[in-house]
């Protein structure tokens, strides 16, 4: 496989080294590396085998699945895998000592590849981050649910839905950071006060925005709306151009033709428009009569307009 053959800086002061023969495949993670890793330590990490107990062959296997909102859960998905996820106790205390102890082990590594670059350290490396990828990508989705459900529980009109649930997301990343398992509570009390801590600082910045920042509705500032002007304007001509040709009978129309348009549509008066039933009242004839010559005088407006519209 391709591998580096030059040593580079990354960084500013004291930033790492990219060591010779480093292979092409980890040089985007060993980059990704940030230079200053923090962890929460626990006193079973002293343990030698740690490493072995927690990332070994007979460590406990955690299975988180993929995470997704409901509206994205495929329909032919079982209902099962639809449901929240939800860890033992058990179960989210191993995902954080491995998330912690790949951290720790990661922090001790980039301090020694500072005093000297080493190609092995650096393979090292980036097992670790790798590990520290994974652990925290099984945490978060483990409780991604969390921030949708304070999302919901908050109810601040002023913020969107969707700018909520951004910065709840935050908000759950900086838990799992910060995260003590030792202290013998549960991730989710930890998380869903941050979360809503998160939620009101998010509101009081709107608030103060709103209060510097007012916006009301200004007249002056709107855009007319053009479009239905017009729209208003091409209806009023037509109206009065059909008027004209029911006046002038440019159409060719009889009497009783003009009148059953007039009535239907209620171009005779101010009132509204008749039904089938009263005009055939009013000129003594059946709906489906008046329905009829309501049709053939209709056909007599289109080819009258037409004609116009040919003429210029």
């Amino acid at each position: 496989m391709t591998r580096l053959t030059q040593q580079v800086r990354i960084g500013g002061s004291g930033s790492l080294k990219v060591p010779r023969g480093l292979r092409v495949e980890a040089l985007a993670t060993y980059l990704r590396i940030p230079p200053g890793i923090q962890c929460v330590e626990d006193p079973s990490f002293e343990d030698p085998d740690t490493a072995e107990r927690l990332f070994g062959p007979e460590a406990e296997q955690v299975y988180v699945p993929a995470w997704c909102c409901p509206p994205e859960v495929p329909e032919d998905r079982p209902p099962s895998r639809a449901r929240p996820i939800k860890l033992t106790a058990r179960q989210e205390a191993v995902l954080f000592l491995r998330y912690n102890y790949a951290r720790l082990r990661l922090q001790r590594l980039i301090v020694e590849q500072r005093r000297r670059c080493c190609l092995s350290r650096a393979v090292a490396m980036v097992m670790w981050y790798q590990r520290v990828l994974r652990s925290r990508g099984e945490l978060v989705r483990a409780n991604m649910a969390l921030v949708l459900a304070m999302a919901k529980r908050a109810n601040i009109p002023s913020v969107d839905f969707l700018e909520l649930a951004s910065e709840g997301n935050m908000a759950l990343l900086r838990s799992i950071e910060k995260f003590d398992v030792a202290r013998g509570f549960k991730f989710s009390t930890y998380a869903c006060r941050a979360i809503l801590k998160a939620f009101n600082r998010l509101a009081s910045r709107h608030g103060r925005y709103r209060q510097r920042f007012p916006v009301e509705f200004d007249a002056d500032m709107q855009k007319p709306d053009l479009m239905a002007n017009k729209h208003q304007q091409q209806w009023d001509e037509s109206v009065q151009e059909l008027r004209q040709i029911l006046s002038c009978n440019l159409a060719a129309m009889t009497d009783l033709e003009r009148r059953i348009v007039m009535f239907r549509f209620g171009l005779a008066s101010k009132n509204d428009r008749m039904t089938l039933s009263d005009i055939g009242k009013k000129v003594g004839f059946s709906n489906e009569r008046v329905r009829q010559i309501l049709n053939s005088s209709l056909q007599k407006l289109r080819e009258s307009l037409h004609r116009r519209f040919l003429a210029g």
